[in-house]
């Protein structure tokens, strides 16, 4: 949530970057400051009323030791009609506050200066391509086919099980999960990472903290009864565990890790996009997210984005890093860059990551503070990337390593697996 402090001293400013969001919050802004402006009036007459009866309170004791207790009496009359104010006080500034609070959230995050313009994926700018991205010969198999033939994932059974969306991991193919797990959790581990386990349910209050509400309900699986949220990314959790906390500068960095299985409803995708591994409604990844101060945390997203690419460079897949333009970025995200591997089956690109700073829009919801080295309460900025989300990168390992003796196990994963071809 964008600091209202920042609203008032340069609407004009919060207004432009937001437009590179394609998102016009003029009016939005308008109401903003003028409801703003209303509750501070409020907030004033609340404290003149309490002054008052501040006042009042110490000159009635005054008046009856001095005998003069008409006056005394008047004072205390006077006592009753200011407690009705301020009741009525207090009401209107709650329910101005929960009105400013309702009209914040509408707002997305500013984007970085770096972000580009443009309406959508293909305004998205490539800043970065390594490995050899040509088709396979005309022979090749796509994933969904592969994993058939060699019998390791079956969307059938998980159809039946459940619904489409949601695969069965068989014999090898579970292993490899199991590996690619593995080796992103020991990889994060030794770049400094602390692992946490943590729900893959939340409550209403983290889904707000991190932006899904009321931004993304309708891509949440909710269950009502108790009212929680299956998570779509173990960011949601991870980065909860900071709510309402006050940290010190020597904190800093924060870096956790965490394997989760993820769900999202993924409401409105059809067509040759959703085939096989590539749109799950649940899928496994491993996520990092980063606790920073505000100076250091674009240095942290360069780093971030450099050890998503170092794991891609481990797996041996073609892969390329962009930034994503205003269109394509996030309702929370200020900046993000995506990877993405290159499907030569499919001759196509497949996000496998995205890593974002969100500088101080989640803190601000989430009242993750530091106070700094004047004593002065700041918010804290706060990252996370996927390293890495398993389908696509599985389907692109399936797809690239396809040879006619069987697929072909990267080097780095031998060691998790037990085996070096899926035949």
């Amino acid at each position: 949530m964008i600091q209202i402090q920042v609203i008032r001293e340069n609407p004009n400013e919060v207004i432009e970057r937001l437009k590179v969001k394609n998102f016009d919050a003029t009016k939005l802004i308008q109401d903003i400051l003028t409801l703003d402006a209303q509750i501070r009036q409020v907030k004033k007459s609340l404290d003149d009323n309490l002054m008052e009866q501040g006042k009042i309170s110490k000159s009635i004791g005054l008046l009856f030791k001095e005998g003069k207790r008409e006056e005394a009496e008047q004072q205390k009359a006077r006592t009753s009609v200011l407690k009705e104010e301020e009741k009525s006080l207090q009401n209107e500034l709650s329910d101005g506050d929960r009105k400013l609070q309702e009209m914040m959230v509408l707002l997305p995050n500013m984007p970085h200066s770096s972000v580009p313009r443009g309406k959508g994926a293909e305004d998205n700018e490539v800043v970065y391509q390594e490995g050899d991205a040509t088709p396979m010969d005309a022979n090749c198999l796509p994933h969904w086919e592969l994993v058939k033939k060699y019998d390791i994932i079956d969307f059938d059974l998980g159809s039946k099980i459940t619904g489409a969306g949601f695969p069965v991991y068989k014999g090898k193919g579970a292993k490899m999960q199991r590996a690619l797990i593995n080796f992103f959790l020991n990889a994060a581990s030794e770049h400094g990472y602390t692992e946490v386990q943590p729900p893959y349910m939340v409550n209403e209050a983290s889904a707000y903290a991190t932006g899904q509400l009321p931004d993304k309900e309708g891509q949440m699986y909710h269950a009502t009864l108790d009212n929680f949220y299956l998570i779509p990314t173990a960011e949601v959790p991870v980065t909860n565990i900071y709510r309402d906390i006050i940290l010190k500068e020597s904190d800093f960095p924060i870096k956790n890790c965490a394997y989760s299985a993820c769900f999202r409803r993924e409401a409105g995708s059809y067509g040759k996009d959703v085939r096989g591994l590539n749109r799950l409604h649940q899928f496994d990844k491993v996520e990092i997210v980063q606790i920073e101060h505000p100076e250091r945390s674009y240095q942290t997203l360069e780093e971030m984005k450099q050890y998503g690419m170092s794991l891609l460079q481990k797996l041996g897949l073609p892969f390329r890093v962009l930034r994503l333009c205003g269109g394509d970025i996030s309702f929370t995200s200020a900046l993000t860059y995506d990877l993405e591997v290159f499907s030569k089956a499919q001759q196509k690109w497949l996000e496998v990551s995205s890593i974002s700073n969100f500088e101080s829009y989640q803190a601000n919801r989430l009242k993750l503070r530091f106070k700094d080295s004047n004593g002065k309460m700041r918010l804290a900025h706060t990252l996370n990337g996927s390293a890495l989300a398993l389908p696509r990168v599985m389907a692109a390992l399936l797809e690239n390593n396809q040879t006619p003796e069987g697929i072909i196990v990267p080097d780095v994963l031998r060691p998790f697996t037990g085996f070096d071809i899926i035949c």
